[in-house]
């Protein structure tokens, strides 16, 4: 789960962290006030959407030229301008892709003086089972460019769960960073702040981009980035209440409430698959012919019929779904469940696009006899290649 950057900041001042004042509006009326609030002489006003690269984004129907996402002023009656050019707009960036997102948050900031930008981030390593920190002198732009352009200005190293953080991986990131005296001693205590939040809370990524040297000599979290491990949002219910729907796909969250694992994705083949690994592996083998898929969708290993038909909803709520392709095997999950969960999705939602289905494993006999006795127009499948085949076909038919 992501949350936005006023959000994120929150959660890092809960933990003694640095991070400038701010305040977050939701109408442009509300931004000439808490710009009075803030006192100024220097604001920031930035767009809150789910993505990064905001401040070289732009603006749907803006002219060409016109400023970001992200606006720096001296002027209150600015701040309450940009307010009223930013809020409801769609903003396109990088990472959003051409469709953009539509700004229904701002945050206004108070100004820094910046006398050198850096980049800190911390992640889960999933091949030594560490917290991991990145670390590079080249703050504000992207790590991706750092990384292709310069390597050797990143530096990495992974924290042991077993003797959690230490001094000397504070001393590691002030190294990295160039600093000395009063500032590598702050440093250290910000790593240190860092790992807490991060384990504290559960998160699975942290991204503070730009980390600056302000010009009174102390470090500040310009800017801030956290994602949560979704399966441990049940410890955390303040986070959960930070969580903004409007910035997530409709079809993901619907998924949500029935704990499917669900991923919206550019395709036209809408997929129901039993097993991330057979998932994964039917994405590709429709890829291998010729079409794109439409979603990630596992259903889990013990899915009810009820769990299926509100699968079999989601995926046929897409417009872009031109067909679909039902791969089931059958361990823990039985194939006459899920051929009595197609069957009832069918009936509740009409069928207006080629299925194609494909079982095997526990009861496969019984499921498919009422797949062939149900009247629909199913299309059977011996196996995943034929399954595969047969929808591409189809699709491409239609």
């Amino acid at each position: 789960m992501n949350i936005h950057e006023y959000q994120a900041k929150a959660v890092l001042k809960e933990f003694g962290l640095p991070v400038s004042r701010g305040v977050a509006v939701f109408k442009p009326e509300e931004a000439e006030a808490a710009a009075k609030e803030l006192g100024g002489p220097v604001w920031v006003v930035k767009s809150q959407i789910h993505a990064g690269g905001r401040g070289k984004g732009t603006f749907k129907g803006a002219p060409a030229g016109a400023k970001g996402g992200v606006r720096v002023t001296k002027s209150i009656d600015e701040v309450k301008q940009f307010a009223g050019e930013m809020l409801g707009q769609t903003l396109v960036t990088i990472q959003t892709g051409e469709a953009g997102k539509q700004v229904n948050r701002l945050y206004i900031e108070e100004g820094a003086q910046i006398e050198a930008e850096f980049y800190l981030s911390m992640l889960v390593d999933r091949e030594t089972g560490q917290v991991a920190f990145v670390v590079s002198t080249e703050g504000g732009m992207d790590i991706e460019t750092v990384a292709h352009d310069t390597p050797e200005k990143i530096v990495t190293f992974s924290v042991d769960p077993a003797t959690g953080i230490m001094p000397h991986h504070g001393r590691a990131v002030a190294k990295a960073l160039g600093l000395t005296g009063q500032q590598a001693k702050e440093a250290g205590e910000l790593t240190a702040k860092l790992y807490e939040a991060f384990t504290a809370k559960d998160m699975s990524m942290l991204e503070i981009n730009p980390l600056v040297l302000t010009g009174d000599g102390h470090l500040k979290c310009l800017d801030a980035k956290i994602s949560f491990d979704s399966n441990a949002l049940y410890r955390h219910p303040d986070i959960v209440a930070l969580r903004d729907e409007t910035e997530e796909d409709a079809k993901e969250i619907e998924a949500s409430k029935y704990d499917l694992a669900y991923i919206a994705l550019d395709g036209t083949i809408g997929c129901m698959v039993n097993g991330a690994g057979l998932a994964m592996a039917t994405l590709d083998i429709i890829k291998l012919y010729g079409e794109e898929p439409a979603n990630f969708l596992d259903v889990g290993g013990g899915a009810s019929e009820e769990k299926v038909t509100a699968a079999f909803k989601i995926i046929t709520a897409d417009p872009q779904v031109k067909g679909i392709l039902v791969n089931i095997f059958g361990g823990i999950m039985k194939c006459d469940v899920i051929a009595n969960g197609v069957i009832a999705a069918v009936k509740a939602v009409g069928l207006q696009v080629p299925l194609v289905v494909r079982l095997e494993g526990t009861n496969v006999e019984k499921g498919k006899e009422i797949i062939r006795n149900s009247g629909l127009n199913v299309i059977p499948a011996d196996d995943l290649d034929d399954a595969a085949q047969k929808i591409v076909a189809a699709v491409k038919k239609g």
